[in-house]
């Protein structure tokens, strides 16, 4: 099974490739994965500041992040993030 360390590896090697192609600014784990309470069935929590806005390509960018972990992704940008959660997961994010 997929790991923390693995996740964070592979979004550091494509750190620069989704800088080009999706203006990836910042780009970090959180959730299950980065506390190590993950399961088989969780998805991956990812977290993503961008330099510009890029629409609809996020959804692109996340179905990329899908086929490259083979795991369903919940990929959302930083100013996306609700009031409630925000200083939680900004706290708990493992960026790359």
């Amino acid at each position: 099974m997929i790991t923390k360390t693995d996740i964070l590896s592979k979004l550091k090697e494509l750190k620069p490739e989704l800088k080009t192609q999706f203006a990836v600014r910042k780009i970090g784990l959180f959730g299950s994965f980065a506390d190590n309470s993950y399961s088989e069935d969780s998805d991956i929590d990812i977290l993503v500041e961008l330099e510009r806005p890029i629409g609809w390509k996020i959804f692109t960018l996340e179905i990329y992040l899908e086929k490259v972990f083979g795991r369903k992704i919940d990929l959302v940008t930083k100013n996306a993030l609700k009031e409630q959660i925000k200083e939680n997961i900004l706290n708990q994010v493992n960026y790359v």
